[in-house]
């Protein structure tokens, strides 16, 4: 047992070893501060996911759903629902920093412990990259707002400007300058005006740079510093979206409701990933246990609470959104500005434009916050080298592990443009909230303790095998379309999710398995399966990768693995 990959580290071990202030760098007395409560918690959640959501791809998504984009929020907040609720659970028994990581540690073991972590680091960089972009999008049309225009060479990456000099190019020698888009032209100026040397010119997204490494001085400094600017960014941001909502409902036409759901079902799920990108931010706050004064009865409640606050939010704004215009109109980057640009009210876009600079700066903050503490757990653990787990003796934050989070965010910022990617995030995600539903229904039950959250038991036994009969009977034709096509290999996915769907059946009947974390673990897989094939593939290179450098340097390295021998 001792050889095992899939050792399990135990909860009264995790609290114990926390407790004694093991894996802290250099043993150096030095604990991360317990400075957050409840509120803070919930404005942490509001934080993470109201940023690029609610300002850009609320647009996309209302597009392709119509005024039926309000059912995909809600789908997606039940979703993360269940997920938030298996959270709690684990937060409740298992105080400490490290999120899905710790709790995949604790409940099916190191292996997939690692690969847990070893996505979430991914999910947390590509989905602050992506962040980092957009803010830098955001900033710029501001800045455009009050006449300041910055060189075009300074606000793209490399790759954006040499294609778009290509596309221009091609363009005006074929005499089609009517498909030169405005995208198009800036890129191509870019290039054309960019110093450098030959065929090398000096590209660079310099405002991505700037926030990440603002952001990352604020992570650095200290845990209050960052609540600070977090509870004021998120009063702010709270205090414009209600205004948009309120002003927003005088200008609502009924007739842009309908037809309600213009393009199917399968049109409000088009937006799945964009939507599923901007809740993921309540496992953020899973990060922060260390750091809240009792974590066992807040957290749980931080995230429930944000979850909700988030939802009504969303749905109301998506409401607001297609009432005052028609959906069509809404494949826009800004579609908040852009509505109120269409009724007139161009001062409200202006301060729509300050706000969405200040909400996607605090998305930034909250996953800048979480990395760290995820490298910071693994390196306890003898899975990453110890200087990730060194706690600064004056501001009591993972400062190497902060460095290193600034750095691999920053780079690929200023030279790459990760738009396309930015569904790896959701797929990274939906993944950790797999294994911890899955991990919650490992775990023995406990007896309840005051001032402890704890999920709710729902016997599974016959509500599981009706719904999966019903899904059967109801999605048959779907079903059967799966084995013929000419790209059925690309339904792979869906396979998988019916496999995994007629498992957790057959368990619920058999072991009266409890339903939040079956209906958890289903719906994340299913949502999983709507994130298309190349992502699969892009996710499980990832994972390959991930698992080299377990079986080469994290396995021999395992603090477990070394105390077990």
């Amino acid at each position: 047992m001792s050889k095992s990959i899939f050792r399990k580290k135990s909860i009264s071990k995790i609290l114990a070893d926390v407790a004694s202030g093991f894996g802290d760098g250099e043993h150096s007395g030095s604990h991360l501060k317990k400075e957050l409560n409840v509120r803070d918690l919930t404005l942490m959640g509001i934080a993470a996911v109201v940023g690029a959501g609610i300002f850009s791809t609320i647009g996309e998504a209302s597009f392709y759903g119509g005024p039926a984009v309000s059912f995909l929020f809600i789908i997606t907040a039940v979703t993360c629902g269940f997920s938030a609720l298996c959270y709690a659970e684990f937060a409740s028994r298992i105080p400490v920093a490290g999120s899905a990581y710790t709790y995949a540690y604790a409940s099916f073991g190191e292996l997939i412990a690692w690969i847990i972590g070893w996505d979430l680091l991914m999910e947390y960089a590509i989905g602050n990259i992506a962040v980092a972009i957009s803010w830098s999008g955001y900033f710029l049309n501001l800045l455009e707002g009050f006449h300041i225009h910055v060189p075009d060479y300074l606000t793209m990456d490399y790759y954006s400007a040499f294609k778009a000099h290509g596309q221009v190019l091609q363009l005006t020698a074929s005499h089609n300058l009517g498909q030169i888009t405005d995208a198009m032209k800036a890129g191509a100026t870019a290039w054309a005006t960019a110093p450098g040397f030959g065929d090398f010119k000096l590209i660079a997204n310099m405002p991505a740079l700037l926030i990440v490494i603002i952001i990352t001085y604020l992570v650095y400094i200290g845990i209050r510093e960052t609540k600070r600017a977090t509870n004021a960014m998120v009063y702010l941001k709270i205090a414009v979206i209600i205004a948009v909502i309120l002003i927003g409902f005088f200008y609502v036409t009924p007739a842009n409701w309908h037809p309600f759901m213009p393009n199917g079902f399968s049109g409000v799920m088009k937006g799945v990933s964009g939507v599923f990108f901007a809740y993921i931010g309540f496992d953020a706050i899973s990060t922060t246990a260390e750091e809240c004064e009792n974590p066992q009865r807040d957290l749980p409640r931080g995230m429930i609470y944000s979850l909700i606050i988030c939802t009504v939010l969303y749905i109301l704004v998506a409401l607001v959104l297609t009432g005052m215009v028609n959906y069509k109109d809404l494949q826009v980057a800004d579609p908040l500005a852009f509505v109120f640009g269409k009724v007139g009210l161009s001062k409200i876009s202006y301060v729509i434009s300050i706000s969405a600079v200040i909400a996607t700066a605090s998305v930034l903050l909250i996953f800048q916050l979480g990395q760290p503490r995820i490298w910071m757990s693994m390196s306890r653990d003898g899975l990453l080298p110890k200087a990730f787990s060194r706690i600064h003796p004056k501001y009591h934050t993972p400062s190497f592990a902060t460095i290193v989070t600034g750095f691999v965010v920053a780079i690929p910022a200023l030279f790459m443009n990760l738009t396309e990617v930015t569904d790896l995030t959701s797929i990274g995600t939906l993944f950790a909230f797999v294994l911890v539903c899955g991990g919650v229904l490992l775990l023995p039950r406990e007896a309840a303790h005051k001032g402890r959250f704890h999920l709710p038991y729902v016997n599974s036994k016959f509500i599981v095998p009706v719904l999966f009969v019903v899904g059967m009977v109801v999605f048959w034709k779907p079903i059967m379309e799966l084995f013929s096509g000419e790209n059925a290999h690309e339904n792979f996915p869906m396979f998988l999710f019916i496999i995994l769907a007629a498992v957790l059946t057959v368990l619920s009947f058999i072991k009266n398995l409890s339903l939040i974390p079956v209906l958890g673990l289903m719906s994340c897989f299913y949502l999983m399966t709507q994130l298309g094939y190349t992502n699969w593939l892009r996710f499980l290179i990832w994972l390959v990768i991930g698992l080299v450098i377990y079986f080469t340097y994290s396995y021999k390295n395992s603090r477990l693995g070394k105390e077990i021998n």
